[in-house]
């Protein structure tokens, strides 16, 4: 469960072949970074995006955030080149795209070592299969791929997401019941700020770990929705030590602000400081 110790409440997505934006996320305030060799690296740029990352990633310089390599996907002629060049480079996990069973993580695993894996979760079947895929021993992340998936589902936009929501909660119910962290799809309009807000918000309600990001702009956003608030923050305090006090007294439950507080309450509250612990340890 360690990887659930840290924060992801914003995972942006950098091109591999991009030298400028490479250096500039050395710098930002982003909890991981998805270095992408796929969708962002045009096809007569795969080789030297590949080139590009793996020496910019030997160099280091990102601290402590969480560095993560999307490799095109193993039945592509630059998939086997992409797991060959990362493995070694310093990466904390390589994602896989287009994931639609166990199978497929395995696959990557038998070329990879030892590195964790993270899965796209961007189709039908990978979504009907979530399940198995969050079990494999290697893999430790899911990432929603939410336009790919709207596309396969033939599924219209709404700002409300309802067409998503199930495949969005079966990978949510997957990755909590083998302890995998899950990080929503991204928000497209990266321009407005109130409709990306929204967005954060829900999926943090819903139970993600944090947002996938396509512009630093979006960065301070997720960043605030996905972190405890003053107020989830002091009355976590205030519910362990209502109960604790309780169970001094010999009672097995509390009450704060009239409502009840039993130990599955102070499981949440503990969790809730240990985040806003790990951010401000992340954040200096």
């Amino acid at each position: 469960m360690e990887q659930l110790a840290r924060p992801y409440r914003s995972v942006l997505y950098i091109p591999g072949s991009k030298e400028r934006a490479l250096e500039k996320a050395k710098g930002l305030a982003v909890d991981a970074i998805i270095f992408d060799l796929e969708d962002a690296v045009a096809v007569e740029e795969k080789a030297a995006a590949r080139d590009l990352l793996a020496t910019t990633l030997k160099a280091g310089g990102y601290g402590p955030r969480m560095k993560i390599v999307r490799i095109n996907g193993l039945d592509t002629e630059w998939g086997a080149a992409d797991v060959a060049a990362m493995k070694d480079v310093g990466a904390d996990a390589i994602l896989l795209p287009k994931v639609n069973s166990a199978t497929d993580v395995q696959a990557l695993a038998d070329l990879l070592g030892d590195t964790p894996i993270w899965a796209m979760m961007e189709t039908p079947l990978g979504i009907l299969n979530a399940a198995e895929i969050a079990a494999h021993p290697q893999l430790t992340g899911f990432v929603l791929g939410t336009n790919d998936l709207a596309k396969d589902l033939n599924t219209r936009y709404r700002a409300d997401r309802e067409p998503l929501l199930m495949s969005l909660q079966l990978c949510l119910l997957a990755a909590r019941a083998h302890g995998v962290v899950a990080v929503d799809g991204v928000y497209n309009a990266f321009k407005d700020e109130d409709g990306l807000r929204i967005e954060c918000e829900q999926g943090r309600d819903m139970g993600f770990d944090g947002k996938t990001l396509i512009h630093p702009a979006q960065v301070a956003i997720a960043n605030e929705a996905f972190a405890p608030s003053d107020a989830e923050i002091d009355l976590a305090n205030r519910q362990i030590a209502a109960f604790e006090a309780a169970e001094a007294a010999g009672q097995g439950v509390a009450v704060v602000d009239g409502k009840i507080v039993e130990n599955l309450h102070i499981v949440t509250a503990r969790q809730t400081l240990s985040k806003a612990k790990a951010i401000a340890a992340l954040e200096g």
